[in-house]
């Protein structure tokens, strides 16, 4: 905890405001330790009841956590926004492989779409998911079929309201492990408790899901294909043992996140209703662009009610603007070939990667997507070692829960000239040489 901060307050309430307010001003830092709740209690001069009270509050909002005999820290990524929140740039010279953004090379110009758009006004009684938009989507997600659909603004609000009409604050949620830094950091806003499940090419592994479903988890999370930040991608004999699995327990939520969709090399096996409740969400994001906040949510009647209810209640609807542009985006002819030059370059770049890699004799995973996951020792002393080789990369530990460190590479801005000097480098940070300086 930083030295010049002093956590204040005389009730458990005003606790939890001084410490959310230390984490706004950037006062306490990801990872900083707050004192031990008997500590803090004798500083304020309260119970240990009070204090204990609003870690609870603070744990519940996903501000802090619990890490054992490493005591309670601030989350790596608390769902508050610091004031100095901004993402810092990455120094000149240094090439920027930490975002997971897709290419913006190999986006498709928004220009042509934009023209043809309706521009027509709408009004609150005409608002809601277009007919003809939900009618195309409902082909394109083949093979999933579905008794209902609708429209949330990307993957992660779909994925939310998905989890909080069927969850409440304190209810157990298997994620893949390593998994999105996005759905972990949510869950813990929504005060849901993760259960690790680990991960293989091929997905969620059938022993931990079993286990996390025996352990008595109301939903599971999974990605179908580009999982982030491994590049899982569930096969079919992969899938026939999870639906197996899952068929045990009709009552748990499964949400299957398919954000790659075209992009993705493999084809879609996808879980969907295996269990009573389920969805099966796919964004526009990565193949056209991260500023096009859609996706499209497939599920169960009750599920996909309970998402349009909790929408009309709150943010009503996805602009009627943003989805008649998906719409000229899907009829485009030209987008397909687009999409799948997209697809080839990114498979290439990651292949070459991996490639050289593994001819290194470094483990690395990254079947689909345009990340690449590698294991290493010691997280920190390799991520100095390669911004001193020129290169940024993601820490490993915003993205697991239980698994080993290791750090996620994203390909996208990646030409395939710089793969092997970038092998190179992660060598030397993996396995740097004796007496090597280490940060």
């Amino acid at each position: 905890m930083s030295a010049h901060y002093q956590i204040a307050g005389s009730t458990a309430a005003e606790i939890a405001v001084s410490v959310e307010a230390g984490v706004r001003g950037g006062h306490l830092e990801a990872g900083a330790a707050l004192p031990p709740v008997r500590g803090l209690a004798a500083t304020l001069g309260v119970s240990p009841a009070t204090v204990a009270a609003a870690y609870r509050t603070l744990r519940e909002r996903g501000v802090i956590e619990t890490a054992g005999r490493a005591g309670t820290r601030v989350r790596a990524r608390p769902p508050l926004q610091p004031r100095h929140a901004r993402r810092p740039p990455v120094p000149a010279g240094v090439l920027d492989l930490s975002a997971g953004e897709p290419d913006p090379r190999l986006l498709p110009s928004l220009r042509a779409a934009l023209s043809r758009v309706n521009g027509d006004p709408v009004g609150y009684a005409a608002s809601g998911p277009l007919p003809e938009l939900l009618n195309l989507a409902r082909e394109r997600l083949a093979p999933v079929t579905a008794p209902a659909l609708t429209i949330t603004g990307g993957a992660l609000d779909g994925i939310e309201r998905a989890l909080t009409a069927h969850l409440r604050p304190g209810d157990r949620v298997a994620v893949e492990d390593p998994g999105w830094a996005n759905l972990l950091d949510l869950i813990a806003a929504l005060g849901l408790s993760p259960v690790p499940v680990s991960v293989d090419d091929d997905g969620p592994t059938p022993a931990r899901l079993g286990a996390a479903l025996a352990s008595g988890v109301g939903a599971v999370v999974v990605t179908t294909r580009a999982q982030n930040p491994t590049g899982a991608a569930v096969g079919q004999e992969r899938a026939a043992a999870l639906r197996a699995l899952l068929g045990r327990y009709p009552d748990v939520l499964v949400v299957e996140d398919d954000h790659a969709a075209e992009l993705s090399p493999v084809g879609l096996h996808p879980l969907a209703g295996a269990t009573g409740s389920w969805v099966f969400i796919r964004s526009v994001s990565k193949p056209y662009g991260p500023d096009l906040r859609l996706a499209v949510v497939a599920g169960d009647e009750a599920t996909v009610a309970r998402i349009e209810g909790r929408m009309r209640v709150g943010a009503g609807w996805v602009s009627t603007v943003l989805q008649r542009l998906v719409l000229e985006l899907w009829r485009d002819p030209s987008m397909p070939a687009l999409i799948r030059a997209a697809a080839d370059s990114y498979a290439a770049r990651r292949e070459a990667l991996l490639a050289a890699l593994r001819s290194r004799g470094l483990a690395a995973a990254g079947r689909t997507g345009i990340n690449v996951w590698v294991p290493v020792g010691d997280e920190t002393a390799a991520l100095a070692r390669l911004r001193d080789d020129g290169y940024a990369v993601a820490p490993g530990s915003a993205f697991r829960v239980d698994t080993p460190p290791g750090l996620r590479i994203t390909i996208s801005p990646l030409d395939l000239a710089q793969v092997e000097p970038l092998a190179d480098a992660v060598l030397r940070a993996v396995h740097p040489e004796p007496g090597a300086r280490s940060a």
